[in-house]
């Protein structure tokens, strides 16, 4: 490997690329590279420019080019599982991604170009499981957004415009630093419960825990003996029930 470069990874052809095109049920094409040790971005990928879907997920990429903004028709962008630090500012130019999943990467709040705000249409990023301490408040700018997943990061507050977002409907910041999720006081419990069961036999008990063991064996017993007390339903004992009746006289009624 040359001196200062990183790990080259599996190098991926256009013919490995052209064979990993999926069409999906929606019609849409789907180059599925996921888990295929890639850690530069393929050149040759831009033969495929026109896809609407792309999974670069589980790999080892650090970056992503430039060159990104060549694909124009791009709704849909995994990219979740790598070592990925910053964002190049063409991101933005995909004004057709509605889904950009950025999680477990290596993110940190420098590496969000402002111009990730300009994707206009985007309805869920996921930017958990990162290095984020901050976010900007420019992510308010994502009217469209549904879900935003910022978990696992080390965010001490939430801006306001982010929160406010009008169609926001999942907004997930577990195990974050943030103070409105401080660990609150453990509720006291006040049923008492057992931890722990000690099982022994008979003939090793001293006399006194014997006879306290019986002793609590004999009044379960006499619960279980006994019998259920007279039912609470009323009775009327002097009332005939209309079938009853009816076969006494059923003759007479056929006569008449």
């Amino acid at each position: 490997m040359p001196k200062g470069k990183g790990p080259q990874g599996k190098r991926i052809t256009l013919k490995v690329a052209k064979n990993a095109v999926r069409v999906l049920f929606n019609g849409r094409r789907r180059l599925e590279l996921s888990k295929m040790g890639i850690a530069i971005f393929p050149k040759c990928l831009l033969e495929l420019a026109d896809v609407e879907e792309i999974d670069l997920s589980r790999n080892m990429l650090r970056k992503i080019p430039n060159i990104i903004e060549k694909f124009q028709n791009l709704m849909w962008l995994d990219l979740h599982s790598n070592q990925i630090d910053e964002l190049p500012a063409e991101i933005g130019t995909l004004q057709n991604l509605t889904y950009l999943n950025l999680c477990n990467n290596k993110l940190t709040t420098k590496g969000l170009p402002e111009e990730l705000t300009h994707l206009k249409n985007l309805r869920t990023l996921n930017l958990g499981l990162n290095c984020l301490e901050t976010i900007p408040t420019t992510l308010g700018a994502l009217r469209e957004l549904i879900e935003l997943g910022l978990f696992d990061n080390s965010l001490t507050i939430i801006p306001k415009s982010v929160k406010k977002l009008p169609k926001l409907e999942r907004l997930n910041v577990k195990r974050n630093p943030l103070p409105e999720f401080a660990k609150e006081d453990e509720p006291i419990d006040t049923i008492k419960r057992i931890e722990s069961l000690y099982l022994v036999e008979k003939k090793d008990l001293c006399n006194s825990c014997l006879q306290t063991c019986q002793g609590e064996r004999d009044e379960l017993h006499k619960l279980e003996d006994m019998t259920p007390g007279p039912s609470d339903k009323p009775s009327f004992p002097s009332l005939t029930t209309p079938n009853s009746t009816a076969i006494d006289n059923q003759e007479e009624w056929r006569i008449k």
